[in-house]
């Protein structure tokens, strides 16, 4: 008579079982828990998750300021007014975009800086 093997890693199955299926469950979960705040933005019904239509209004929401901001692009820096960018227009809007970039970074070490002077100015006392 064969003797079934199963009995003695029931044990073992059932620890794995009980050990993988939260794990498994608790990363979907996860998965579907969160939306980003631009994604938060579309969630008409508040319900956590973005329907078709609320995904289809996030899409022309975006197509809608891409045009916007590729229009503002145009008005500020066609120069020739050819209704296109050109390699020197696109080099402005570069030098531009790089300025802001430095500018915003040169205010956030300044704030950064101004806290910790304060913090050790508060230690120093």
């Amino acid at each position: 008579m064969i003797k079934s093997s199963l009995p003695q890693f029931a044990p073992a199955l059932l620890a794995l079982a009980l050990t993988v299926l939260p794990a498994a469950l608790h990363a979907e979960e996860a998965a579907e828990k969160k939306l980003t705040k631009n994604q938060q933005k579309h969630d008409a019904d508040q319900d956590g998750k973005l329907s078709e239509e609320e995904k289809a209004a996030a899409k022309e929401a975006a197509k809608a300021k891409a045009k916007e901001t590729r229009e503002a692009n145009l008005d500020k820096y066609d120069a020739n007014k050819d209704g296109k960018l050109d390699a020197e227009e696109r080099a402005k809007k570069k030098a531009d975009e790089q300025a802001e970039k430095d500018a915003r970074k040169a205010e956030r070490d300044a704030a950064k800086a101004e806290k910790k002077a304060a913090k050790e100015a508060e230690m120093a006392k």
